[in-house]
């Protein structure tokens, strides 16, 4: 079977190809794509290259398929695989493998497994990871963000706290306890939002900053104050002391800490805001190897403050991002803020800094140019669906495009 795929050869060189997929073994599955997310982790593989730890050091002679953030539906089971996957089922994978022996990862490592494209191969690897995961949600869109919701998750499940006269600890962030998401108007940013309005440990004050008031507004339009949770959303592009500030919104300091943002004097601040027993999650990836900051180790000796860092989630965290997007418990819908085709997914991956905005959601199968959701003409017919949702992208709107948009 003939693919259409973007695939990277070496730093900042991606290119759309149509190339012949190899048959299927039987530890394998065939399957198609329709929608992929575009993740800022690939716009950092793109921008490394071989050097990415994840991807082939022969990289122009093994090119891979970019993008993890997909879903779709199986075409062809391997004879491995008949009993537990069935043709025509919808999938989401989880991208994150943990191979025993290798970093190998979707999206980033393989020739034939990845988002950006109309049919894939998947690897062995990922079933023998337990990785493939039937969906039975609504939409395909939704379903590209249940890998991003899953990272939300994973992040939230290493946080912990200290049980009193105990060496054990309590995972989570703390119930009731006050919440500080640094840089927390992105897209994941947003997904964190949604999980702690609506995960099963809720605090009891949460608090977003960033420095982009138009971001700020349309997050606190989207999240305001709910089920007994307070939450507040402050502009610190011009405050010279965001501690003081952030520290007496809180009435003192913050229980739980996540660090959007791989900026150093925001990880100093936000050491400076913990309280005893507090835990900061460096949840932004840098590219700097050599990346630090300074923090107060005075606070983690006498008060028992700590750091973990979370990168993707894992198999669980997957099947709950599953469940919680088949329930509509999280409304992943609010963080797409672009659509785009196969043909326009180089280019944009390439310049999501400068894009800015939310998610990026690719229709591989389609042939179209980025689009801004807020910029579509609200006169033409897919403008008036997404007047139905306040600018919401949606079923009816991914029906749209699936049907009227021109194929690749």
């Amino acid at each position: 079977m003939k693919t259409k795929a973007v695939r990277l050869y070496g730093k900042k060189d991606l290119r759309l190809e149509e190339l012949e997929l190899p048959e299927i073994k039987e530890n394998e599955i065939l399957a198609s794509v329709i929608t992929d997310s575009i993740c800022m982790s690939t716009w950092k593989l793109a921008n490394q290259g071989a050097d990415h730890k994840k991807a082939p050091n022969n990289l122009a002679e093994n090119p891979i398929i970019i993008g993890h953030e997909f879903c779709g539906e199986l075409l062809e089971v391997g004879g491995k695989w008949a009993h537990k996957y069935k043709k025509g089922e919808r999938y989401v994978l989880q991208a994150n493998l943990q191979l025993p022996d290798r970093p190998d990862c979707p999206g980033y490592s393989y020739p034939y497994t990845g988002g950006d494209a109309t049919y894939i191969v998947i690897s062995e690897d990922v079933m023998n990871q337990d990785c493939l995961i039937p969906y039975k949600g609504d939409t395909y869109f939704e379903g590209s963000l249940i890998e991003p919701l899953s990272c939300v998750i994973g992040a939230f499940e290493a946080n912990y706290h200290l049980k009193e006269g105990s060496y054990e600890h309590k995972m989570g962030i703390k119930a009731d306890g006050n919440l500080l998401i640094m840089g927390g108007t992105g897209p994941m940013g947003l997904l964190a939002i949604d999980y702690a309005l609506h995960g099963p440990i809720k605090p009891k004050k949460l608090v977003v900053t960033d420095r982009d008031a138009e971001k700020l507004a349309r997050a606190e339009k989207l999240y305001p104050s709910q089920n007994g949770i307070e939450v507040s959303y402050i502009n610190v592009a011009d405050v010279e002391d965001q501690v003081s500030l952030l520290k007496e919104k809180a009435d003192g300091g913050f229980d739980d800490i996540f660090v959007m943002i791989p900026v150093a004097p925001v990880v100093t601040d936000a050491a400076d805001m913990l309280n005893p027993d507090g835990c900061l999650n460096f949840f932004a990836g840098p590219q700097d190897k050599e990346f630090s900051a300074q923090v107060n180790f005075y606070d983690v000796h006498y008060s028992f403050t700590h750091f973990v860092g979370t990168s993707g989630g894992n198999t669980e965290d997957m099947r709950k991002a599953v469940k919680l997007i088949e329930d509509k418990q999280v409304k992943v819908a609010n963080v797409v803020t672009h659509i785009l085709g196969l043909d326009a997914v180089g280019e944009t991956t390439l310049n999501q800094p400068a894009i800015g905005g939310g998610k990026k959601l690719v229709y591989t199968h389609k042939q179209s140019e980025l689009k801004k959701l807020s910029e579509i003409d609200n006169n033409s017919e897919l403008g008036e669906i997404l007047a139905e949702t306040d600018g919401i992208w949606s079923q009816k709107a991914e029906n749209y495009v699936l049907k009227n948009y021109p194929n690749i």
